[in-house]
């Protein structure tokens, strides 16, 4: 009778939600949350460890903290993105709470030539909404041959665990930016200072604000600044600046940031994951960019995890535009003639899962609609006809064959305005944390 009630309590609540999603009702689904959850996150770090032939994972930490800035009401990601999932499902009913995709950086090294010799271990971490009672943690991560999730790693996690830390962390300068509303409700995106000394986080927020105005002045971001709060986090480094290995060069940074990252001299990222957790442990955040105190050319990006930039490169400005629709909206990078370090990143018998690149195999799912009757397909590059229409030109992901993109020129290729199929993608993601029909 017992198990009888539970099913159809599971049924009735499913029933609610779809309903109400469907009808643009918001206010029952956060019963939903709140049945579930607190306003609170529940961070677990854990480490990927492998080489080209697999990879495994394992929990390093897990730790309650005091915000979740994230969506009440869109729980469940549909976007499937990235190249790793996280299913949050309540252990009693089984029922899928809470889910999210996203990317490391462990994922771009398995592709280089380095992981074909070496097996690496790197930490990583993933912020879920604090849990009411116990859940099932599990961890996937994408087959690049069949584009599917598969699980690797699956856990039982009681929020009453002794073993989840609940300590204060250090408190860092905090300036909010720009304040739009209930973080609930708006995209929380946090400046992270890395590489400024004490006496230079004044500087940082200035940087900070310049390119917050930066992005407010590019669309469709233009359109979308009441749907954002901004925030400056500054972290005290001891030293100014980054590394620069490829010349001998460390810095003793707060987040260990460096150029050269796969030996690529305008790489610019960091592994470690665990020292920016620790810097926003206190701040809503939907969207990370590490402000990197340089004025060297470079950066990076990597769709839910975290982008980076440097401040003072006179072309800044777009390169932090660039990078952050990859960290927000999952766009991939539509250039094919520059050099990376990755071995045929896309299998070209499957749809990759960006919203703006293309094999052609499942097209229906992209940008078909935004092509104009009559384009051709594959549209030609040379034919002034459609130099400024959508279309499917070849040329992305780094191969200049076999993948397509929407347009000639785009922020994501050559720092051109995006294009309308990675327009669309940052919208329905803005309206994905706005809580909103996605």
């Amino acid at each position: 009778m017992e198990k009888k009630k539970q099913m159809i309590r599971k049924y009735l609540l499913m029933a609610a939600a779809t309903f109400l999603y469907m009808t643009g009702i918001a206010q029952v689904p956060q019963v939903l949350f709140d049945t579930f959850f607190e306003k609170k996150s529940l961070r677990i770090d854990f480490a990927l460890s492998g080489n080209a032939e697999g990879q495994r994972a394992a929990i390093e930490q897990l730790r309650e903290e005091p915000t979740w800035g994230g969506p009440l009401v869109n729980l469940v990601d549909h976007f499937h993105y990235g190249g790793y999932y996280v299913h949050i499902y309540d252990k009693t009913s089984g029922e899928l709470i809470y889910s999210k995709g996203f990317n490391t950086l462990f994922e771009e090294w398995l592709t280089t030539d380095e992981a074909h010799t070496e097996t690496q271990s790197w930490t990583n971490s993933i912020s879920v909404p604090f849990p009411k009672r116990d859940i099932i943690f599990e961890l996937s991560a994408r087959n690049r041959d069949d584009m599917q999730f598969y699980p690797l790693l699956k856990m039982d996690i009681s929020p009453e665990s002794i073993f989840i830390d609940r300590g204060a962390l250090k408190n860092n300068h905090i300036t909010q930016l720009s304040y739009q509303g209930d973080s609930n409700q708006k995209v929380d995106l946090v400046f992270l200072a890395e590489g400024y000394r004490a006496d230079e986080q004044e500087k940082f927020v200035r940087d900070a604000r310049r390119f917050m105005e930066a992005l407010f002045h590019t669309a469709p971001f233009s359109e979308h600044k009441a749907d954002f709060n901004v925030w400056a986090v500054g972290v005290d480094s001891e030293d100014s600046g980054t590394d620069l290995s490829g010349k001998g060069i460390f810095k003793n940074t707060a987040l260990n940031s460096g150029f050269y990252t796969f030996g690529i001299d305008r790489y610019l990222t960091t592994r470690d994951m665990k020292s920016i957790r620790d810097a926003v442990w206190n701040v809503p955040n939907d969207a990370l960019f590490i402000l990197i105190n340089t004025d060297m050319y470079g950066g990076g990006g990597m769709y839910n995890f975290y982008a980076c930039g440097t401040a003072d490169n006179e072309r800044t400005p777009v390169v932090f535009t660039h990078e952050f629709g990859h960290s927000f909206a999952g766009l991939a990078d539509e250039y094919f003639s520059s050099e990376v370090a990755y071995n045929d990143f896309y299998n070209l018998k499957r749809e990759p899962w960006e919203p703006n690149i293309t094999t052609l195999v499942d097209f229906d799912t992209k940008w078909k609609d935004l092509v104009a009757t009559g384009t051709p397909i594959p549209t030609p590059v040379d034919d002034s006809t459609y130099k400024d229409k959508c279309g499917v030109f070849e040329g992305g992901g780094y191969m200049a064959k076999g993948i397509y993109r929407p347009m000639d020129h785009c922020m994501m290729r050559d720092y051109a305005p995006f294009c309308p199929a990675c327009s669309r993608a940052i919208e329905r993601m803005i309206r994905y944390y706005c809580d909103e029909k996605y």
